[in-house]
């Protein structure tokens, strides 16, 4: 299914990705969440469609009446920019996999916990978080599938939120990335994003594959047509993409 957005004259199409709110303490936690309400305010002047592919909290486990306390100026952000008729996209990542009706229900979001085919101004995008996009990820896909099935989710909503969050931001912090925030370099030949990308155009056209999750900043040619973006990550630097109905840009704000 492809879903269509005909970009309005004037506006744009913003999109970024994980932001992990919550760490790696309290203070630096906020201080990436003012960053991300000023670029919010910042484009809402011409902002048709925000996508936000997924790993937006680094523990984000959604019970029926409790959701995890913080962010407070983060989710208010977004129920302004809903509520003035901006469209919010959000894809779920692999740190916030449990996002149900809440986002929904009190900020009027479209949260899709799979990638998507979007067609915006004749162009073709295939939007997600990016995790577990390749067939080779085996063990992970696994992981995955156990993680996000409807049993496991509700045998964990028996355990009370303060030990059930407390277990999920255990365990989130231990992934690599976590540990170390050095600049690195995308291996083209062997990165799961772009073997997805290059097997995926083979059935497909696509003009443009943007995902997260691998926490690089890229933008790479695929062939003449097709470019796969990452969108990095905001620990160190502001980073987002901007398709303006004829071409995408992918901007890189360092901080120092």
């Amino acid at each position: 299914m492809v879903n269509e957005i005909n970009l309005e004259e004037g506006k744009k199409i913003y999109f970024a990705s994980d932001f992990h709110f919550g760490i790696p303490n309290y203070q630096e936690s906020r201080y990436r969440e003012d960053r991300v309400c000023n670029w919010l305010k910042s484009i809402k002047k011409d902002a048709q469609v925000i996508f936000l592919l997924g790993d937006l909290f680094d523990a984000w486990m959604e019970y029926k009446t409790v959701v995890p306390k913080g962010t407070v100026r983060f989710l208010g952000t977004l129920a302004e920019l809903s509520d003035q008729n901006i469209k919010i996209i959000v894809f779920t990542g692999n740190h916030d996999a449990w996002m149900h009706e809440y986002f929904q229900q009190e900020l009027n979001i479209q949260v899709y916990k799979t990638p998507q085919m979007f067609k915006i101004q004749e162009k073709m995008f295939f939007i997600g978080h990016g995790d577990g996009v390749y067939h080779a990820e085996k063990k992970y896909l696994l992981l995955k599938k156990i993680i996000q099935h409807p049993l496991s989710q509700l045998l964990y909503r028996w355990i009370h939120p303060d030990v059930g969050l407390k277990i999920a931001d255990y365990f989130s912090r231990k992934g690599l990335k976590h540990k170390e925030h050095k600049e690195e370099s995308m291996d083209y030949d062997n990165e799961y994003q772009i073997l997805f990308a290059k097997s995926f155009l083979q059935k497909h056209e696509i003009d443009y594959f943007i995902f997260g999750h691998r926490h690089i900043a890229t933008e790479y040619h695929l062939n003449n047509q097709t470019i796969y973006i990452n969108l990095g990550d905001w620990f160190e630097r502001d980073v987002f993409a901007i398709f303006d109905g004829d071409k995408i840009q992918l901007k890189i704000e360092n901080l120092r």
